[in-house]
């Protein structure tokens, strides 16, 4: 395929993401809870749309208010609640759907053994998931973005995985306040290139359709041809390889 024709192709998917409806859930129900790659659900296939954040970010209250539910997330006071990978089947206009509830990282109190233990659950569900269409990334409007924050779009620039930047509890600052901090975010996040950027208010419900609208552009695109965990594996051993072949002739 030659760079005219490359070009074409982009601008026609991007035209038809553009002209995609908003994301319609009708129903949702839980599916399981995993904490090992084994045991995520493989049966139905259907595109994946996941939510990740630091913990006490705000993800169960935003989970709740997306699908219109009041207990589809569980909502508490502890941080670092969530410590598994949580499945749900949605119900929608134009097909089924799977969002994925993925652990809250960051949370300080908790052990080294557990924060690696999230991490590992992360990185399981994330490489070579050739379902997953669309990784929302929560923000809280009161906090600066962290090292860790940093940390896991570094991993999704890296593998080519598309992200929508959500900022959380948009009621904490007046409006003024709320595009100031979205302004913020967006020279921040320059390096890795969101697919948008949207506020959202669990408490207000605001937001709500912009991420409904960004989420459905993403189920509407063509899907990608993510490379298999195996793939990735091999191309990182081969790369390694690589790098002490080159030490070596340089010893």
């Amino acid at each position: 395929m030659n760079d005219d024709q490359d070009l074409t192709d982009k601008k026609s998917s991007n035209a038809e993401s553009e002209a995609a409806g908003p994301w319609v859930i009708k129903d949702v129900q839980f599916e399981k809870s995993a904490t090992q790659r084994r045991h995520f659900p493989k049966e139905p296939v259907l595109p994946e749309v996941a939510f990740v954040g630091k913990s006490n970010v705000g993800k169960s209250s935003l989970l709740n208010v997306l699908v219109n539910r009041k207990r589809i997330a569980k909502v508490s006071n502890t941080p670092g609640r969530t410590q598994l990978v949580n499945f749900f089947l949605v119900k929608g206009e134009h097909g089924d759907t799977r969002l994925v509830d993925l652990p809250g990282y960051g949370f300080a109190k908790a052990p080294k053994d557990v924060k690696k233990h999230w991490d590992k659950m992360i990185t399981n569900y994330l490489l070579g998931n050739r379902q997953l269409r669309l990784v929302c990334t929560l923000f809280d409007i009161r906090r600066d973005p962290t090292d860790e924050d940093a940390s896991l779009l570094d991993w999704l620039k890296h593998y080519e995985m598309p992200f929508l930047a959500v900022i959380t509890k948009a009621d904490k600052l007046p409006r003024s306040g709320q595009m100031q901090a979205k302004q913020k975010l967006a020279k921040w996040l320059e390096a890795w290139g969101p697919e948008g950027i949207v506020l959202f208010s669990a408490l207000k419900r605001t937001g709500r359709d912009d991420l409904l609208l960004e989420v459905g552009k993403a189920l509407a695109a063509p899907a990608r041809e993510w490379k298999t965990s195996k793939e990735l594996a091999d191309e990182e051993a081969a790369a390694m390889e690589e790098d002490l072949d080159l030490d070596s002739s340089e010893e």
